[in-house]
């Protein structure tokens, strides 16, 4: 690339443009066992080398073997009937054998390579036998690679070719006095193109269903981690936004008071101590549980139990909170949810409202919880509910859950927040009927 300078020795410049997506195999070909063949779309390129593009010499080299004996066997069975194998006939099932060796390379060559060789052995009067072996593997490797359409033009090519031979060419060709074979003859031949085409077909159709999974397993590995940073986006800023606002407040009412009132100064301080101190844990919490995904929280996550705890910071933040309603029965989603939109909602009226005071209203009906936040306004700022990631959160937060949030100027002056939360959460019925 232009004005990139790469240092180091000369090898290590080959490694790392190896390292950087020129090596000649993609990561997903290697090491499983199912994506092993190649040639299919999507795959790579039929030109490029790698291990899954070697010759497979082992099975090439069995299927030759069991050609030739096993052509041999049925020359000595149908002696009489077809013409005795000779050097021209060996040689043909050594190069049908033999095209085997690029079936994963060139899987559409192959197949009509080796339906070739194997009408050119039937037209010249060689007995039946393991020669359609190797037209049945290449079809197999060409189906499964994704190359169905070449596969069946090949087979029904080579099923062509027996039919004239069988029924019409046989006068002029050997062996003389050749008569026409038998009809019922062609069911059978039919039976082996189908049960070929229909185990090549199941492979290709597995095949693509562990592809599938494959990809579902990463697509669902991928939204569960994006929806854990959300999770732990949220619970940082609802801790961290309300904990520093409170300390805010309270260093700006110590030092306005540090001279003139001493006593209250130090109140102030000691508020700051025990709201960072609280931060602190809390912050703590989340991160223990990134450092040991899956595991138990050390402390229980916070509810509407701790209602009382908001209702003091606020109070020494200079905001009178009135709370309404008794907290009801919640699953333990529905309750950090319900716990962190208040704890949002009197951070905005502390950060963003001029009034120091504020309503706090619990309502469970049924399976549905509803709170309305509210205080008198007015705004201190343009965003009077907060302008950043808090609603946001909270708006988050109830989707999660199938509830909702609205938030807004109240049309008597002030904000309002009103959430409507089910009582029970996904999670929590999912768990229950799992039990």
């Amino acid at each position: 690339m232009d004005g990139e300078q790469v240092s180091g020795p000369p090898g290590a410049q080959r490694r790392g443009r190896r390292s950087r997506g020129l090596s000649p195999l993609p990561r997903r070909w290697r090491g499983r066992g199912e994506a092993r063949w190649a040639g299919g779309p999507g795959g790579p390129d039929d030109t490029e080398p790698g291990p899954a593009r070697r010759p497979p010499w082992p099975s090439t080299l069995l299927i030759t073997v069991v050609v030739l004996a096993g052509s041999t066997f049925a020359a000595h069975a149908q002696e009489g009937e077809r013409a005795p194998l000779d050097v021209f006939a060996r040689v043909l099932l050594v190069v049908a054998s033999g095209l085997l060796l690029w079936r994963l390379r060139h899987p559409v060559a192959v197949v009509f390579g080796t339906a070739a060789v194997a009408a050119l052995y039937l037209g010249v009067g060689y007995p039946y036998g393991p020669v359609f072996l190797t037209v049945a593997v290449a079809c197999f490797a060409a189906v499964v690679s994704g190359h169905r359409r070449a596969a069946w033009t090949a087979l029904g090519m080579l099923w062509a070719v027996h039919l004239l031979v069988a029924h019409w060419w046989y006068r002029w060709l050997p062996p003389a006095g050749d008569d026409a074979a038998p009809f019922g003859q062609e069911l059978v031949v039919t039976g082996w193109v189908l049960a070929i085409v229909a185990l090549a077909e199941l492979v290709r159709s597995r095949r693509e269903q562990w592809a599938r999974e494959r990809a579902e397993r990463a697509q669902a590995a991928r939204r569960r981690a994006g929806e854990e940073r959300l999770r732990i986006a949220r619970e940082l800023h609802d801790v961290l936004a309300h904990s520093l606002s409170v300390i805010n407040v309270q260093a700006g009412v110590g030092l306005a008071l540090l001279d003139s009132d001493p006593e209250q100064a130090r109140t102030a301080l000691g508020t700051i101590k025990s709201a960072s101190k609280e931060a602190l844990g809390e912050v703590r919490q989340v991160l223990d549980t990134l450092r040991a995904p899956g595991d138990a929280p050390r402390a229980p996550a916070p509810g509407l139990d701790r209602l009382p705890e908001l209702v003091e910071q606020a109070a020494r933040a200079g905001l009178t909170v009135e709370v309404t309603g008794q907290p009801p029965r919640l699953s333990p989603h529905t309750d950090l949810a319900a716990f962190r939109i208040v704890q949002e909602a009197l951070t905005n009226v502390v950060r963003h409202s001029g009034s120091r005071h504020a309503r706090v209203r619990l309502d469970a009906s049924g399976t549905t919880l509803r709170l309305r936040i509210d205080d008198d306004g007015p705004a201190t700022g343009a965003d009077a509910g907060g302008g950043g990631n808090g609603l946001a959160g909270m708006r988050e937060r109830a989707a999660a859950l199938g509830g909702t949030i609205e938030a807004g100027p109240r049309p008597g002056g002030g904000f309002r927040v009103l959430a409507v939360l089910p009582a029970t959460s996904g999670d929590d019925r999912g768990a229950r009927e799992d039990r």
